[in-house]
């Protein structure tokens, strides 16, 4: 049995690195007036999106591991899965953003978006399976509609980026974010006593 601060404060430090790498990624404009901005915007947007996917997995991840007792080596390689898919995110929100939103970087920001749930999905099952059916993290999790729905909205919007306009699809990701912006209630009410 091994104890899970470990992979707490890996998990943590791993978070903090990505978005200190894209914070570094927005370059300064040339110019020292507002209109110097103007062409930065859909950089800072893009910016903006992620910081707070990466904001929500980072409290999401924390709620989950506080209804969890102890990790094993496949939980461990299991986190190792998110944290991959969450490390390519600055690279697809800076070429979101330089090319001022384009089909093809939202469909592959929508792609890393996918993947990352895809990744937050088996890490839960996988800490289902150590901990039982019956444990405070089962309980807590329930059906998990809102994570279900969220891979089904995720691969809509990629395919709306080639059928449509990638707006709408930025609209899909911002909906799947306001439904994860507050930390998971389920494991919340679970442990408050």
């Amino acid at each position: 049995m091994m104890n899970k601060d470990r992979l707490e404060a890996f998990s943590d430090g791993v978070i903090a690195i990505i978005i200190t790498i894209m914070v570094l990624e927005m370059k300064v404009p040339h110019g020292d007036n507002a209109a110097a901005l103007k062409p930065l915007a859909p950089v800072f947007l893009s910016y903006i999106m992620s910081f707070v996917y990466l904001a929500i997995y980072w409290n999401n991840h924390h709620h989950l591991l506080q209804a969890v007792q102890h990790v094993n080596g496949n939980i461990l390689w299991a986190n190792l899965h998110l944290l991959f898919w969450l490390s390519l995110i600055p690279f697809v929100t800076g070429w979101m953003g330089e090319n001022s939103f384009a089909a093809t970087p939202v469909a592959l920001y929508g792609g890393v978006l996918l993947c990352a749930a895809v990744a937050y999905y088996i890490l839960v099952r996988v800490l289902l399976a150590r901990h039982g059916q019956k444990s405070i993290l089962a309980q807590a999790i329930g059906s998990d509609f809102k994570g279900k729905i969220s891979l089904v909205i995720y691969a809509a919007a990629i395919l709306l980026c080639f059928i449509a306009h990638p707006y709408p699809a930025c609209g899909l990701y911002v909906l799947v974010a306001v439904m994860w912006i507050i930390p998971d209630r389920r494991i919340e009410k679970v442990l408050t006593p």
